[in-house]
């Protein structure tokens, strides 16, 4: 049920640290991101009049939305619409609602993944996964995750409290918060170890075994799945932990769920209805990214059903939905798929999703599978990419991202943008500025018959490598100037990646040619 008004408004405009942390308002401040009605609080008022209505129960809030999740008969609830605060209502089965897509029944599934064993991992497969994404480059240069946080929105985090893999995350004090949104407590270690699995692929820290992609980051915990049922009250769950993690002044979101089918197939979301602006999840996912955060969402594990489109919230335009790859870096056939229905493409990118290796809740590590491993590795990754580029937005980070994929010209349905390249990614950083990497950059760009290159006065001698988007060398040029022209005409227009490199030195960047 949504509000058309909120009470207040220039008291919260006047005084932001009532609505948001300062860590928030920072964020906001760094991205040039203005304080609008969406950051207003729900009206207090209107909830107190409507929790004394006969047969409503008030399930969850949201501010972003102005509008509650309520549970009840037809007839009560339709009889909230005589309270002229009330904007609209709309119910969770679509055929109640004036407009309305019919769903189509079809078996409930669980929308995390089901761990039918725990086979015990090794070193060499829990290096690949970073080093598959070349995520150990930004490591080596200390790039870790230190001064940015992650909420981890899951289903449970069984172990983390006590289990040996997270024990460097605890002595640190790096777990900032926790709430189980679920049962409106703060026990979080309990009911399910999805959040466990997921949350080790980042923090994770056991010498010689599982390192996470972001073992120096902080981060928030938050159960906002249900393990006992699949209800729409989930999505709102989800939506309210979005705007907690707002609030509290995350930089990523991380979720490794996803909702299409429900219990009362009523409420299932159809392919139509996955166009980035239709499910309530969905729509909250695109207001996260608008507050300046990062949003990384598996992109599904429907891809060998009926019904393989990537799932919701992974339709919304400024998530980054990831699907799951083999070792061998071929797309795993449980991996959903796109386009959205709108024809967007989706998944955005991919990573490692088969095997994956994960700390269960007694600490071991052990392989498991699902898109739900895929998105946790990118957003830890993420996070040491952004503590390279502070000064960066989010809409950067994202663009960075996307662009050192190996699929970046010719992105499609099945891989999205590719395999992510963090080398690549923080390569760019010749762009950025700094005084110590002006040089070494190939421009114009886009380029059509030659590029241009500046060295500083202490270069001596190199050479220039261009490289097509599956990493064959496709070019070769001697550097013998200070500035120098490499002609590129024998080259077909497309994206190419090219490596300057000396005796002491090698720089990264990446060109398209016209």
């Amino acid at each position: 049920m949504y509000f058309n008004a909120k009470e207040k408004e220039q008291e919260f405009y006047s005084n932001p640290l009532k609505m948001l942390s300062q860590r928030a308002l920072d964020r906001r401040s760094t991205q040039n991101i203005a304080l609008d009605f969406k950051d207003v609080p729900i009206s207090e008022n209107f909830i107190s009049i409507l929790k004394k209505v006969s047969g409503i129960q008030i399930m969850a809030t949201s501010k972003w939305m102005n509008a509650i999740h309520i549970r009840g008969s037809q007839n009560a609830v339709n009889s909230l619409k005589n309270y002229d605060f009330v904007s609209k209502i709309e119910f969770a089965a679509n055929t109640l609602n004036p407009t309305n897509i019919v769903s189509k029944a079809s078996i409930p599934k669980n929308k995390r993944l089901k761990k039918e064993k725990s086979v015990f991992a090794n070193k060499e497969t829990a290096d690949l996964q970073i080093k598959m994404l070349n995520g150990q480059v930004l490591h080596q240069h200390h790039y870790t995750g230190s001064g940015k946080i992650i909420a981890v929105l899951d289903a449970g985090f069984l172990g983390v409290d006590k289990a040996v893999p997270f024990k460097q995350l605890r002595d640190n004090n790096q777990i900032l918060g926790a709430y189980n949104f679920v049962n409106r407590n703060d026990a979080v270690y309990t009911q399910d170890s999805h959040g466990t699995n997921v949350l080790s692929t980042m923090a994770a820290y056991t010498e010689n075994s599982l390192i996470g992609t972001a073992i120096d980051a902080s981060y928030y915990l938050f159960v906002t799945e249900d393990v006992s049922v699949e209800n729409p009250v989930e999505e709102s769950l989800w939506v309210e932990a979005a705007e907690k993690a707002d609030s509290l002044g995350v930089d990523i979101i991380n979720s490794s769920l996803g909702y299409t089918e429900f219990d009362n197939p009523a409420y299932n979301h159809t392919y139509e209805q996955r166009n980035g602006s239709t499910a309530f999840i969905s729509k909250a996912a695109e207001i996260a990214f608008s507050r300046g955060m990062l949003v990384v969402v598996s992109a599904g594990n429907e891809g060998t059903t009926k019904d393989p489109y990537i799932v919701t919230p992974a339709d919304a335009p400024s998530v980054i939905a990831v699907g799951a790859v083999d070792e061998n870096k071929n797309r795993v056939n449980f991996s959903s798929v796109g386009p959205t229905f709108d024809g967007r493409i989706k998944p955005d990118i991919m990573a490692l999703g088969q095997n994956t290796v994960v700390s269960d809740e007694n600490g071991n590590s052990v392989y498991l599978s699902g898109s739900s491993f895929s998105a946790p590795l990118i957003s830890g990754m993420l996070a040491c990419l952004w503590q390279a580029y502070p000064e960066k937005t989010n809409q950067e980070i994202k663009k960075i991202l996307l662009e050192s994929s190996t699929n970046y010209s010719t992105p499609d349905n099945q891989y999205g943008y590719g395999i992510p390249d963090f080398k690549l990614a923080l390569a760019n950083k010749a762009n950025s500025g700094d005084e110590n990497l002006q040089y070494f950059v190939a421009y114009p760009n886009p380029a059509s018959d030659a590029v241009s290159v500046h060295f500083p006065a202490d270069f001596n001698k190199g050479k220039m490598f261009f490289y097509n988007v599956l990493g064959q060398k496709v070019l070769e040029r001697k550097i013998l100037d200070l500035e120098t022209n490499f002609s590129v005409a024998p080259l077909s227009n497309g994206l190419y990646f090219y490596k300057i490199e000396s005796d002491f030195f090698s720089r990264y960047g990446k060109i398209i040619k016209n």
